[in-house]
């Protein structure tokens, strides 16, 4: 399929998973906004090698996604928005009642509130075009719990409910809203952590990734930043359409435990 002549803001998106998404929404023609906190020369040189690989307008703008009016401010400077990908994300693991009050209100700002911030700024520019789509990028967390992640699990859980809002309220418009819940993605994140695991455990790399790191995952396997961005594409699709308000796992079999 073609994404030609929409243009994508991808939050958080200069490295992992919101990166893997940009790269996939170029590959199908979309002009693509790219975002992070950041504001250095190699963020730039990102936005444009992926211009020139893809053929498509690229460009990157820096907002702190903790901050609401920044979060508003990358949509004003997008210009448009017909495709809103809210990716950015921390996590932090501590018991709750040892929970850092601090860390506690920015995974909750960044995670959750970002999301609720670029959606209201894109929804009237995606109203103007007659078209658009809202992709969140939740977690299998935003489904299921586990413990020590109570800021990240309740922050996923939110943007999920706020999905289901936001399509009901365009649900007779030609724009939908949905989540897209990743289990374990392979990023450069996950791959540094491998081997302090395996030391940590007593056990080899991939001991340490089938038995620890994916332990919650059925197939053993990570899903990759390919697979996410291709399901972002697949949202764009005439084939979405109707789909709207709904969560769609890649999780390799996480959820259906």
């Amino acid at each position: 399929m073609s994404l030609k002549s929409k243009t994508a803001v991808i939050t958080g998106s200069n490295s992992g998973i919101g990166l893997g998404v940009v790269r996939e929404l170029a590959k199908a023609g979309a002009d693509v906004v790219l975002n992070s906190f950041t504001d250095r020369d190699e963020d730039h040189a990102l936005a444009e090698a992926i211009g020139q690989e893809f053929g498509v307008k690229a460009r990157y703008i820096k907002a702190d996604m903790s901050q609401g009016a920044e979060c508003r401010a990358l949509i004003e400077q997008a210009g448009t928005c017909d495709i809103l990908v809210n990716n950015a994300g921390i996590q932090h693991v501590a018991p709750i009642d040892e929970f850092p009050i601090e860390k506690w209100d920015a995974i909750i700002a960044i995670n959750m509130n970002s999301a609720f911030h670029t959606t209201a700024a894109a929804l009237p520019l995606m109203r103007k075009a007659g078209w658009g789509r809202v992709i969140n990028i939740a977690s299998a967390h935003g489904l299921t719990a586990s413990p020590f992640k109570s800021a990240y699990v309740s922050a996923k859980h939110g943007v999920v409910g706020m999905t289901k809002v936001v399509a009901l309220e365009t649900a007779k418009e030609a724009i939908t809203a949905n989540a897209i819940c990743p289990g374990y993605v392979h990023t450069p994140l996950v791959d540094a952590q491998i081997p302090d695991t395996a030391k940590k455990y007593g056990m080899s790399e991939q001991e340490a990734i089938e038995k620890v790191i994916l332990e919650r995952q059925p197939s053993k396997q990570f899903a990759t930043v390919e697979q996410i961005g291709g399901t972002a594409v697949f949202l764009c699709s005439d084939a979405a359409a109707q789909i709207t308000g709904t969560t769609i796992s890649v999780d390799g079999g996480w959820t259906a435990l």
